[in-house]
This record gives structure tokens, sequence and C-alpha cells, in this order.
């Protein structure tokens, strides 16, 4: 086996999304990953896909992984995962040598549980969203205590692979989920309703859906290339008397904007009880 310098465990839908743009990117060679999942048919498809090595051995990727141990399982069954790799034991066959860096994507662990844990080792807690699948996600970095400068740059070079990377103190972590990783529900209901409203004023569906997306996405962009404040692209597009202004003035009736803040406020609480569990 050659040497392996990213361990993944748990190749679902964000795992594969990290490790195929690293593969992409040539940040990881294929042959330098080595990926646990349980189930055979997932196994098969990431071998076959990307060319990574691949088990159901959680702790054979402990044990083999020199630089990065990554960590995307759910966090309810966290605690299985942490009693299979027997740490002690893969620490002890690691003594001599730097221990790998950690990186959990798990929601709602904390730091101090994961260190306690892995002791002694580099631990980032990071939320990433689901636009990494297409490389324009979003990730929010918590650096453990043993973190050093160079575990650092190591864990925002693999996010950067799917988008941007911001570093934030573990208090707020809740409140990244709510809004950045519970974030693309909430477009996508808007997106939807958008849709709707454009059948609803006689569209054909797949226009309306074109328009609608496309709006969005473009709105985006537009902001993001400008830098702009949204409010002053608002009033760029609102003239007096028209069509946006009623639109608008129909959504503050119905309370749009406290419905968005009540519901991200009601996520971060549920992060809360999450985590607490």
């Amino acid at each position: 086996m050659a040497t392996i310098k990213l361990g993944l465990i748990g190749g679902g839908v964000m795992g594969e999304a990290l490790l195929s743009r690293l593969v992409q990117q040539d940040v990881y060679l294929p042959s330098e990953i080595l990926v646990s999942d349980p189930q055979q048919q997932r196994q098969d498809f990431l071998a076959q896909e990307y060319g990574v090595q691949v088990t159901t051995d959680n702790r054979l990727v402990a044990i083999s992984t020199k630089e990065v141990l990554l960590l995307a399982v759910k966090p309810q069954v966290f605690n299985t995962v942490a009693s299979e790799l027997g740490v002690g034991d893969w620490q002890v066959a690691n003594k001599g040598t730097t221990l790998p860096l950690l990186i959990s994507i798990m929601a709602g662990v904390p730091l101090q549980k994961l260190e306690a844990v892995f002791p002694g080792q580099p631990v980032i807690r990071v939320m990433p969203n689901t636009p990494a699948i297409v490389g324009v996600g979003m990730s929010a970095i918590a650096l453990g205590k043993n973190i050093q400068s160079s575990h650092q740059k190591l864990a925002t070079s693999i996010l950067a692979s799917v988008g941007q990377v911001v570093e934030v103190p573990e208090s707020l972590m809740d409140a990244v989920t709510a809004v950045s990783g519970s974030g693309p529900g909430y477009v996508t209901i808007f997106i939807e309703s958008l849709t709707d409203g454009g059948v609803c004023a006689g569209l054909p569906r797949a226009i309306a859906y074109q328009l609608a997306l496309q709006t969005v996405l473009g709105t985006t962009v537009l902001l993001q290339d400008s830098g702009m404040h949204p409010a002053q692209l608002k009033d760029r597009v609102t003239s007096p008397g028209g069509t946006t202004i009623t639109g608008i003035a129909e959504l503050e009736s119905a309370g749009f904007r406290s419905a968005i803040i009540e519901a991200i406020l009601a996520a971060k609480e549920r992060a809360e009880e999450l985590g607490n569990s």
C-alpha cells in the first residue's frame, strides 16, 4: 500500500464532495487516499470513480493515515466509530511520528469531545454545506487547542478546494450551522416559491423555473463581484410606484424578513440541542 496522506472515514455525500475536488485539483493523488465506508456498493463506486483505495475498516484508515484524517460520519454514530478506532492503540502505533491532523465535519460534535476522544491530536471542527459538491461551498472552521499555523493552512487548503473558508470561534458554530449549513434549504424553498409564483402568473413551469434559478444565481454573482450591499441593489431595482417595490411591499406585509430571521434562530437552537444530546 502506498503512503496514505489522506484518510477519509465516511464516503457519503459530503465526504465524496471533498474527495472528488481534492482528486480533481491534484491536492492528493488517488493512491494517497484511503476511504472507509460500511457499504460495499459505495466502496466499489468510490474506487471506480476516483481510483482511491477503499476498506470497511475504520481502524485501518486511522493507523495508515500520515497527514490528514477526515471524519465525515453522522454524529449519531461517532461514539461507535471512536470505539472501533481504538485510539490509544493507533496512537501507540504512530509513536515517534507526528499525529495526523484530524478534521471533523460532524455537525454538533464539539472540539472538547473530539479532543477527549483523540488526546494530543490536532483537531479542527468544520461546518461545510452542500454547495461544496459543485465547488462553491462555504466552510467555517474552529481550531482546537493543539493546532499550529501549519495545521490551519493545511485545513484551509483542503476546504478551499470546495469553496470559501472562514474561521470562527467555536461558540459561533451553531449560528454558522443555522445560516450556511441550513441555508441551502431556505434558498431552495425561495426558488421553488418564485417558480410557483411565475406559474400562478401564467408562465409554463419550465420557463418559470429557469427564470427563478438564473435570477437567484445572477443576483448572487452580481453582489459578490460588485461588492454592493444587498440594500443598494434592491434600491437600484425599485422604481417609484413600480412592480418591484409593489412586490416587496407584499413581502414585508407577510413578514418575509422576520420569517427568515426566526428560521435562523430556530435552527441555531436546534443545533445547540443536537450538540448537547
